[in-house]
């Protein structure tokens, strides 16, 4: 029995430090399956991520991985992807990561398109650092002391920036739903250009209530190749949609390259 693909050889050995019940848990054994499911080896992946609870997640995969800094993990990751195209890229984070310090990249990448999958697991609070409010998190939320009376401002729709942003793969996952998110990140990874993989994963420490989700999620969304199409889905949408939401088949960003150029010819260049 050949055992190269089983899930398990793509999980460290490092035991994930989330708090128990976390939705956390059900990413990386997602994307376990995922990559093996695809028959890709472990040592043609690079799991990069930023800073966060979620963002801890490349230290339990057995791939090449690198812990970057607070909302650096995209433009991190399409530098790896640019660099060596060979290898299967994937980029992880939660939604304070990605869509607060991180928010500008998150714009740029999906435009560039470059062909890699970002993972972000959004629990509308920053778990880490103890409860504050995130770019997600509702206005009227009260769950945190430093804002007693919510933040008052309304949450960011990672869904629409993506596709305002030219990105060409959107789609959004549970983590009560395992084979699903499986399926979901296997499809995003085999999309040729950037994709977005936006998974609802409960906060069972700081957002208890969103234990409730299980009742709330409903399987909805088919693939359409039409960006107006899918920006009227998200004006129905209540946040609990799940689904493949947008495919572009257009080409993913490659670079241009030139001829090794020799210091002297360098030199010239910048010569004044």
């Amino acid at each position: 029995m050949n055992t190269e693909f089983d899930p398990k050889n793509y999980r460290s050995d490092l035991k994930p430090v989330w708090c128990p019940g976390c939705g956390d848990y059900s990413v990386i054994a997602a994307i376990a399956r995922a990559l093996a499911n695809l028959k890709i080896r472990q040592e043609n992946v690079a799991f990069i991520s930023g800073i966060g609870c979620s963002s801890r997640i490349a230290a339990y995969a057995s791939t090449y991985g690198f812990h970057g800094i607070h909302g650096r993990a995209l433009p991190l990751a399409s530098g790896v992807k640019v660099a060596r195209p060979d290898l299967t890229v994937l980029a992880a984070g939660g939604d304070g990561d990605g869509f607060s310090i991180g928010g500008n990249h998150f714009l740029h990448a999906c435009r560039r398109n470059v062909d890699m999958t970002y993972i972000v697991m959004d629990n509308s609070v920053y778990g880490m650092t103890k409860g504050q409010a995130s770019p997600t998190s509702e206005a009227d939320w009260c769950g945190s002391k430093l804002t007693p009376e919510g933040p008052s401002i309304p949450p960011i729709q990672p869904l629409e920036v993506a596709l305002a942003a030219q990105a060409s793969y959107v789609s959004r996952a549970f983590t009560g739903d395992l084979a699903e998110l499986t399926r979901q990140i296997e499809e995003a990874i085999s999309h040729k250009g950037f994709s977005l993989v936006h998974v609802l994963s409960p906060c069972v420490t700081y957002r208890p209530e969103q234990r409730g989700y299980k009742d709330r999620v409903h399987q909805e969304w088919t693939p359409t190749s039409n960006r107006a199409e899918a920006f009227q889905r998200l004006l129905e949408d209540d946040g609990f949609a799940t689904g493949t939401l947008f495919v572009d088949p257009r080409p993913p960003y490659t670079p241009m390259t030139a001829a090794p150029a020799s210091m002297a010819e360098i030199e010239a260049d910048f010569a004044i």
